[in-house]
């Protein structure tokens, strides 16, 4: 579990356990599957906690045998926590554009990785060096648009890309954006930080 700043309200080890729990729930129904142990499905006691049904952004990540299967989000709430996770589950698993629809035999190898978020926040900056420089590799999901095109990195991205100027890339690059798009100084920014729970394979 990686915390929120101390300036937000962060979630205990054990809400964060019931939304993962919640997702890997969720898949489970869908394929008519029932849980096979306790871990497999939060109580309901545990989903009406009012934390938990706060709207709050949110994204849901698989992972299969250590690589990206799938992951779907949303950067602000728009329903309640509990609903937006088991939105984004089935939308990660089914309905993620860079990925075949997950299959049932493939569920056993799956991890599941759930992402709470705070809310974004604009990031004035003057040119690509500057936007560089007022980012923390580690800590800061980034939003990035420009026109009609727009993309995400969570903070967890910075693992597989450390070095600001090639996550800018990318993240253009996922955008739909040539990869040095970022350097001009007008694409519209915001941060964000996150909370993470993940299952352990």
């Amino acid at each position: 579990m990686a915390p929120l700043p101390s300036s937000q309200p962060g979630l205990s080890e054990a809400q964060g356990r019931a939304l993962v729990a919640l997702a890997r729930q969720t898949l489970l129904a869908h394929f008519g599957r029932s849980p096979s142990g306790p871990q497999d499905g939060p109580t309901e006691l545990q989903l009406e906690d009012p934390v938990l049904g706060q709207p709050c952004g949110n994204f849901v990540t698989l992972k299969k045998k250590g690589q990206l299967r799938g992951c779907i989000g949303s950067l602000t709430g728009r329903e309640p926590l509990v609903e937006g996770v088991r939105t984004n589950t089935l939308n990660a698993a089914f309905h993620d554009p860079r990925f075949d629809p997950l299959g049932d035999g493939e569920l056993d190898d799956i991890l599941i990785e759930v992402s709470v978020l705070t809310e974004p926040r604009p990031l004035e900056y003057h040119d690509g060096d500057d936007l560089m420089a007022r980012l923390r590799p580690g800590v800061d999901g980034v939003m990035i648009r420009k026109h009609y095109n727009g993309a995400t990195f969570l903070p967890q991205v910075w693992d597989q890309l450390p070095e600001a100027p090639e996550f800018l890339s990318h993240l253009c690059m996922k955008a739909g954006l040539p990869a040095n798009a970022w350097k001009d100084g007008d694409l519209e920014v915001e941060t964000y930080q996150v909370q993470y729970f993940e299952e352990t394979g």
